[in-house]
C-alpha cells in the first residue's frame, strides 16, 4: 500500500484512513468484488493500532459504505448508493466542519462534573441558590398587578427596563448615559459574542488580559481573530504593554476585565484607566469594559468604571445581573454609541427576536426598589465571609505550597501551586476525593495555577474543598 497517513497533521488518523479508503472505493482503488483489506493487516501496513483500523472502519460502516460480516470480512456495500435503503449523515464530519468551535475539552469535562454531581463546586462562576434573593423576586412576581406586551418587544430591549437601567448606572457605577445606548443581552456573553461578530473581521488583531475569562473562549478563533496577550498580576495590566501591541500588531479592540478581575481578583487604579483611555484616544482603539463585580466590594470603596470616565465614547460596557442577582435571568446589557447598538441590536434580532419579556419585568421591578441595594449589602457581606474561609483554608491546609493574592471583592481567588504537578493528574485526583476546580492552563498562559470560585458553596464546604484538595496534591 502506497498511502501513508500524515502523522503531523491535525486530522485524527482514523479519519484519515476513512477518507483514503471512501475516496477508493469511489476511483475504484477497492473495487466493489473484491473484500477490503483486514484490520490487522491494516495495522501492520500502515504501523497503528488496530483499534485505530477499527474506528476508521466504524466511521464508513456508519455511512453505508462498508459492511462487515463475520467470518467474510469487510466488504463494500451492496448498496451503497441508497437504491433500498437510507444512508446515516457522517455527523462527526459535520460537527467537525461548523465555523463555531467548541469550548476546550477540559472546560466541557469540568462543566460537565459540576452538573448534577455531588461534587463540592469550587468551579462555576455564580452565586449559590441561597444568595440569590428568592424571597424578593418572589414578591415581585405574585404582587405584579399587569402583564406587559406578550409579543415582541423593543428591539434593544424593553423601553422601561432600559430607563431603570439608565438610573441605575449612573448611581452605582458612574456612567451617564440614555435608553437608546443600551441593549438588553442575554446575559454579559451574548453582548460579547454581538461584539466579536458584528464588529470585527477575520484577520483582525485584539488584545485580552492574561490570565482571563476571555483567554480559551472559541468565539475568538471561530471570528478569525489574532489574539494578543496583556499580562496581569496583582495590580492589573500594564498600559505601557497595550502601546507595545499597538505598535507590533496594529490591534483593533482592547478587552477588560477592570474591577475585581477573572480570575485573578485584580483592581486597576484609577492612574491606570485614565492611562488606558489616553490611548485608546490616541490611536482610536476601542476598549470593552467587562463588568460583573464592581459592585461587590467588601471594603466599600467605590472605583470610577472606565466607561464613566470615557468622554469620547471609545468604551462600550457591559455588564449583567449574572453574578450579583441571579445568572438564570439572563440579563445583560451592553452601553455605547447609538449607532453600535442598532447594529449590535439587528443581530441579536436574528439570533433571538429580542429577550423574554417575563425576566426583563422581573429584572427592572428588583432594580427599581430599595430591595435591590438592601440585598446587594447583605451579597457582599456574604461574600467577603466566604472569603475568609477559602484564604483560612488554604493557608491551615496548604500552608507555604501556595501564593495568592486576597481579592478584595468578586467572586474568585487565583492561586499559585509552588511544586511542579501534572495539571490533569491533579484535576482528576481532585474529582475523586469530590471537589472541582477550574485549572490555570483554561484561563492562561504562564502554569501552576488554579481558580477557586468562593461563591457557590458556602464556608463549610469551602472548608472541606480546601481540604480535599491538599489532599490531592499531596498524593501526586
Amino acid at each position: 500500500m502506497d498511502w501513508k497517513p500524515e502523522r503531523k497533521a491535525k486530522k485524527a488518523i482514523y479519519k484519515q484512513l476513512a477518507e483514503y479508503i471512501e475516496n477508493g472505493i469511489e476511483d475504484g482503488t477497492f473495487p466493489p468484488d473484491k473484500p477490503l483489506p483486514s484490520e490487522r493487516y491494516l495495522a501492520k501496513e500502515l504501523n497503528v493500532n488496530r483499534s485505530t483500523v477499527v474506528a476508521a472502519y466504524d466511521e464508513l460502516e456508519a455511512n453505508g459504505l462498508i459492511q462487515r460480516t463475520r467470518g467474510s470480512g469487510t466488504t463494500i456495500s451492496t448498496d451503497i448508493w441508497g437504491i433500498t435503503k437510507k444512508r446515516i449523515p457522517s455527523w462527526n464530519r459535520y460537527i467537525e466542519a461548523g465555523s463555531f468551535l467548541p469550548n476546550l475539552p477540559v472546560t466541557q469535562r469540568i462543566r460537565k462534573e459540576a452538573v448534577g454531581h455531588k461534587l463540592i463546586n469550587l468551579a462555576s462562576g455564580e452565586l449559590s441558590e441561597d444568595l440569590f434573593p428568592k424571597n424578593f423576586l418572589r414578591e415581585i412576581t405574585s404582587s405584579r398587578s399587569y402583564i406587559g406586551s406578550l409579543g415582541y418587544d423593543h428591539p434593544q430591549g424593553n423601553d422601561i427596563l432600559r430607563n431603570t437601567l439608565t438610573s441605575h448606572v449612573k448611581k452605582f457605577r458612574g456612567i451617564e448615559t440614555i435608553p437608546s445606548s443600551i441593549l438588553i443581552t442575554s446575559g454579559a456573553q451574548q453582548a460579547l459574542h454581538l461584539v466579536v461578530q458584528c464588529l470585527l473581521k477575520p484577520g483582525d488583531a485584539v488584545a485580552i488580559e492574561d490570565p482571563s475569562y476571555t483567554y480559551n473562549l472559541p468565539i475568538f478563533k471561530s471570528a478569525g481573530l489574532k489574539v494578543y496577550y496583556l499580562p496581569v498580576n496583582q495590580d492589573g495590566i500594564n498600559p505601557e504593554d497595550i502601546k507595545s501591541l499597538y505598535k507590533k500588531h496594529r490591534i483593533r479592540m482592547i478587552f477588560l476585565n477592570p474591577d475585581f478581575q477573572n480570575p485573578t481578583g485584580s483592581l486597576l487604579n484609577e492612574k491606570q484607566r485614565k492611562a488606558i483611555l489616553e490611548i485608546s484616544s490616541e490611536h482610536g482603539i476601542p476598549v470593552v469594559e467587562d463588568d460583573p463585580y464592581s459592585l461587590t466590594s467588601f471594603t466599600g470603596e467605590k472605583t470610577s468604571t472606565l466607561k464613566s470616565m470615557d468622554v469620547n465614547g471609545n468604551v462600550l460596557y457591559i455588564s449583567s445581573l449574572s453574578k450579583v442577582v441571579a445568572s438564570g435571568l439572563r440579563i445583560g446589557w451592553i452601553i455605547g454609541p447609538s449607532s453600535v447598538i442598532e447594529r449590535l441590536s439587528d443581530a441579536k434580532q436574528q439570533i433571538d427576536f429580542g429577550h423574554s419579556s417575563f425576566t426583563q419585568w422581573i429584572a427592572n421591578d428588583f432594580m427599581d426598589s430599595e430591595n435591590f441595594h438592601s440585598h446587594i449589602k447583605r451579597l457582599i457581606k456574604k461574600l467577603e465571609k466566604r472569603r475568609n474561609q477559602i484564604v483560612a483554608s488554604l493557608n491551615f491546609y496548604l500552608k507555604d505550597q501556595v501564593e495568592f493574592s486576597i481579592p478584595q471583592g468578586g467572586i474568585h481567588i487565583w492561586v499559585k501551586i509552588k511544586k511542579d504537578y501534572n495539571e490533569m493528574q491533579l484535576l482528576e485526583e481532585s474529582i475523586k476525593r469530590g471537589i472541582i476546580y477550574v485549572p490555570g492552563s483554561t484561563m492562561g498562559s504562564n502554569k501552576n495555577y488554579v481558580r477557586f470560585t468562593f461563591a457557590r458553596e458556602d464556608a463549610k464546604s469551602i472548608d472541606e474543598g480546601i481540604k480535599r484538595f491538599a489532599e490531592a496534591l499531596q498524593f501526586i
